[in-house]
C-alpha cells in the first residue's frame, strides 16, 4: 500500500480542522495541525514566565511579542527589530498574521490524494 504526503496552508485552525474531519472519511494514515512563523521556539505562552520587565530579567522584546526563543543575542536583536515586534506594522487586525500560518500534514493512501487534496482546498487551503 502506497502513501502520499499532503501539506495544506489555511488561514485559520478552524479551517483545518474542518479539511481533517472530511479526510477522516479517507484511508487517513497520520496527520498533524501546526501553527508555524520565521521565529524558533513556542515564546511566552503564558504571563507567568514573563519575568520582571522593569527590573529587565525577560528574555526580550522578540520573545514576548513575537514568540520567539533566541539562543543567539544578536539574533533576538534583529527579530526586534521587526515592525511587527513593536505592534506597528500594517498586519490585520490586532497585528496578527494575515497569511496562511496553519500546516495541516496528512499521509493517506496514494488511491485517496486527489481527494484529499479537493477535500482541504473545499476547506479553504492553498
Amino acid at each position: 500500500m502506497a502513501e502520499r504526503a499532503v501539506l495544506a496552508y489555511f488561514n485559520t485552525p478552524d479551517q483545518a480542522r474542518q479539511a481533517l474531519e472530511g479526510l477522516k472519511s479517507l484511508r487517513l494514515i497520520e496527520h498533524g495541525i501546526d501553527r508555524f512563523d520565521g521565529y524558533p521556539g513556542a515564546g511566552m505562552e503564558h504571563l507567568d514566565q514573563l519575568g520582571n520587565t522593569i527590573a529587565g530579567t525577560f528574555r526580550g522584546l522578540g520573545f514576548i511579542t513575537l514568540g520567539g526563543d533566541f539562543d543567539n543575542p544578536d539574533a533576538a536583536v534583529l527579530a526586534a527589530a521587526s515592525v511587527s515586534a513593536s505592534g506597528m506594522s500594517s498586519g490585520g487586525p490586532d497585528n496578527r498574521v494575515t497569511g496562511r500560518d496553519i500546516l495541516l500534514t496528512a499521509i493517506v493512501d496514494d488511491e485517496d490524494y486527489d481527494q484529499a487534496v479537493e477535500i482541504c482546498r473545499q476547506a479553504g487551503a492553498l
